[in-house]
Formats: C-alpha cells, sequence, structure tokens
C-alpha cells in the first residue's frame, strides 16, 4: 500500500502557527505519512501588509518556505489538518478563502471520507482556540470527512493543547509554542495519519 497523504493547509502571519504545523507534520511522518505543508497567501493588499511592522518580513519568509495550498493537493490527500491563528475566535479570512475554494470538490464528493483536523493559535488566553477548531469541524461535517481529534490520548493535553486540537497562546507573538503544545501537535498529525492509514487499508 502507497504511504498515506496527509495534507496539511495552514495559515499564518508570524510563524507560530507554523511551528504548531511543523509539529503536526512530524507527527504524521513518524507513522510513515507522506506530508504536504502548505501556507495559504495573504489576500490584503500591499499598503496594508505594509503598514503593520514585521509582517511583510514575515510574509517573505513564510512565502519562500510553504507553497499556497490548491484544490488538486486536497483531491490528492486522505486526510487534511487545517490550521489557523484565531480571529475574534473563528478561523482567518486567509484559511476560510482557501476552504471555500472546495466548492468544487465538494459538489462531487470528493473529500467525502478523507480524514479531517484542525489546529489553532491565538494570541490571547482564551481567545477562541477552541471555539475555532469547532467551527472548522463544521465545513469538514459539510465535506463528509471523518473528524479526529487528539482526544486526552496523551498526558501532554492536560497540560496544553486540547482535546478538539492542538492550540497555543502567543502573547502578541512573543511566545513560541511550548514544548507541550509541540507534543500534542505531533501526537495530532500521527492519530491523524494511522487513522487514516486504517481506512485505506479497508
Amino acid at each position: 500500500m502507497d504511504p498515506v497523504r496527509v495534507l496539511i493547509a495552514f495559515y499564518s502571519r508570524n510563524g507560530n502557527t507554523a511551528q504548531l504545523a511543523e509539529a503536526v507534520a512530524e507527527g504524521a511522518r513518524s507513522e510513515g505519512a507522506t506530508v504536504l505543508l502548505r501556507r495559504v497567501d495573504e489576500f490584503l493588499g500591499d499598503a496594508v501588509i505594509a503598514g503593520v511592522p514585521g509582517w511583510a518580513e514575515n510574509r517573505a519568509r513564510l512565502k519562500e518556505s510553504y507553497p499556497a495550498p490548491t484544490a488538486a493537493d486536497a483531491e490528492a490527500a486522505d486526510a487534511i489538518v487545517f490550521g489557523t491563528p484565531t480571529r475574534f475566535g473563528n478561523a482567518s479570512a486567509e484559511l476560510k478563502s482557501y476552504i471555500d475554494s472546495l466548492g468544487g470538490l465538494w459538489a462531487k464528493g470528493a473529500l467525502s471520507g478523507k480524514v479531517g483536523s484542525a489546529f489553532v493559535s491565538t494570541s490571547s488566553l482564551h481567545g477562541g482556540n477552541e471555539t475555532t477548531i469547532l467551527t472548522l469541524y463544521v465545513p469538514m461535517a459539510h465535506f463528509g470527512m471523518i473528524i479526529v481529534p487528539p482526544g486526552y490520548d496523551v498526558q501532554e493535553t492536560f497540560q496544553a493543547g486540547s482535546p478538539y486540537g492542538a492550540t497555543s497562546v502567543s502573547a502578541n507573538a512573543d511566545r513560541p509554542p511550548t514544548e507541550g503544545d509541540l507534543a500534542v501537535a505531533r501526537h495530532q498529525g500521527a492519530k491523524v495519519a494511522r487513522v487514516a492509514k486504517a481506512l485505506k487499508a479497508s
């Protein structure tokens, strides 16, 4: 059997969500999965981005490291993990724009039966991590995906992350994900890959 293919489609503005994405990828690869790490690009104008200190530099750095996801990436994947910073308790417009672009795949049922999962980061404590993950589960249900959360399978979840998906709190980008945050993310990636492998084998 060919290795399962895991697409990690995320948006990251400062790099914290990208660090979680890398940990999810590490976990998936530990189970033998082939991983595509894809970052959705901004669609705001350059003038807006230039008006926020550091944004343009971070965008250039992240664009160089991660190509943008395509509908073909989603169709070819056995599992899709969405990642985003929170925006008022919801997903970023950037990630939502990618999800919205998958309507053609939804129409032909091409995402039905794939594994789905989500991870998020937020700037402040209680800033909407769990609500954002739960909101991302809604389009997954419309797509017919099989939602796989990390649960409390690893001890780190009792101190970091959440049973719904890996999370982190950046404190306005001053604090990177903790080792506990990354451990939950790695577990999530591994679990997604294991479930996708079992489904593919069946």
